[in-house]
């Protein structure tokens, strides 16, 4: 009996354990899936728990409602990933799982420690992530009764999951401030590393005049050195210090701690990968799906699904004695929800950024892409019941993988 093992139960793992438990023959397979957290979190929902549009039960789902039955569910810590033997160890030596076939699918998380005086006193009282359920619901709070100031949204570094967030997250706050009566009496900044609002030069600039019509100012290339809260300032390496009142961090995002434990991954912690195959650059038998893996694209949900096709195809050809394709051209789709029941969609990959153009049908739409629309609103709202009911169990969705220049225009 061989045995395919996949290393964390989120998204991108989900996906692949649906869509192989339909390929590999139960006689002669075993898929084992490990994870040590039972909750599955639709992560593009904790951004609304702060204004009070989802609430955590929204969010949340036991992981073992999506797999299927002849899919085994290892709830455990991972000690230690052994590649070169093909195994891996659960913690207190509890059981070694010895692999044919592993796919890595351990996600990425925040490292608020790694921003000097982050962790300090103020953390989840008036500085705040909104990346766990933890710290969106504290957040959540805090804003009920906050009667005003500065508002201070700081990214650490790049690169982070979902990189359009934060900017999700200032229109929100733009809208959510108007609808209280008190946008007048909140001052809202923007602390980014990036030269300006986004990754890609055609939608950054669109992007930021957003932020400045919402009267929402940027601090570019802003690298945070330090969180001083007895003077309540972010200060960077070039000695700019922005006072706050409110401070919303995306802190540090890296690999899992058991790719670092185990040497596997780069500085960061993400597993080096080839972008365009998926295949570790280490190790032929080992697969990375999903943010545990240094591929330059977005690190969200919408890219694990572009990558799925491609993992499990390569996946097949290798059983069979086959090379992998380079098919995975870097694929991103995101919503972009900025506020006042409006929302943006971009669709990109490794060599061609957002354009503007109607998605996913050429002239028709429903979605604009780089304008702002309803329809792009009502897309992002509906697509959480398409995550839980649809994409997760791996089945057929109408995207392609690769991304189409059809309906864009330069």
């Amino acid at each position: 009996m061989k045995t395919f093992l996949i290393l964390g139960g989120g998204t991108g793992g989900t996906m692949v354990a649906n869509k192989m438990s339909h390929h590999l023959d139960p006689a002669e397979w075993k898929i084992i899936v490990v994870d040590e957290n039972e909750n599955h979190y639709y992560q593009p929902g904790l951004l609304f728990i702060p204004f009070g549009i989802y609430s955590p039960a929204d969010v949340v789902k036991p992981k073992r409602d999506f797999y299927p039955q002849n899919v085994e569910f290892v709830l455990s810590k991972i000690e230690m990933i052994e590649p070169d033997q093909n195994r891996v160890k659960l913690e207190k030596g509890k059981r070694t799982i010895t692999y044919d076939t592993l796919v890595i699918a351990t996600g990425s998380r925040i490292a608020p420690g790694e921003t000097p005086g982050l962790l300090d006193n103020g953390w989840h009282k008036n500085v705040f992530d909104f990346y766990t359920i933890e710290g969106a619901t504290a957040l959540s709070r805090f804003l009920k009764f906050w009667k005003g100031g500065r508002l201070v949204l700081n990214v650490a570094e790049m690169p982070i999951k979902c990189p359009v967030a934060p900017l999700e997250f200032l229109f929100l706050a733009d809208w959510f401030f108007h609808e209280r009566g008190i946008r007048d009496d909140v001052e809202i900044i923007f602390a980014t590393p990036l030269p300006g609002a986004f990754t890609k030069p055609r939608a950054s600039s669109i992007l930021g005049d957003m932020l400045e019509r919402k009267n929402i100012k940027i601090e570019a290339d802003f690298n945070i050195m330090e969180v001083d809260h007895t003077q309540q300032a972010i200060r960077s390496y070039d000695e700019r210090e922005i006072p706050f009142d409110l401070l919303v961090s995306v802190p540090v995002n890296m690999g899992s701690e058991v790719i670092e434990r185990s040497g596997m991954g780069d500085e960061l912690s993400f597993v080096p990968t080839d972008k365009h195959t998926l295949r570790s650059k280490k190790w032929e038998n080992v697969w990375v799906i999903g943010d545990a893996g240094n591929t330059p694209t977005s690190k969200a949900g919408s890219v694990a699904h572009f990558m799925l096709d491609v993992i499990v195809e390569n996946i097949l050809r290798q059983m069979e004695g086959l090379e992998p394709l380079a098919k995975f051209d870097g694929h991103a789709n995101c919503f972009i929800e900025s506020g006042f029941e409006k929302g943006i969609l971009i669709d990109f990959n490794y060599d061609v950024e957002p354009l503007p153009g109607k998605y996913p049908l050429p002239g028709f739409g429903p979605f604009s892409l780089l304008k702002e629309s309803a329809a792009n609103h009502w897309g992002k709202m509906t697509f959480r019941w398409v995550y839980w009911n649809m994409l997760l169990k791996g089945e057929e969705m109408p995207f392609e993988s690769q991304m189409s220049m059809a309906g864009k225009w330069k």
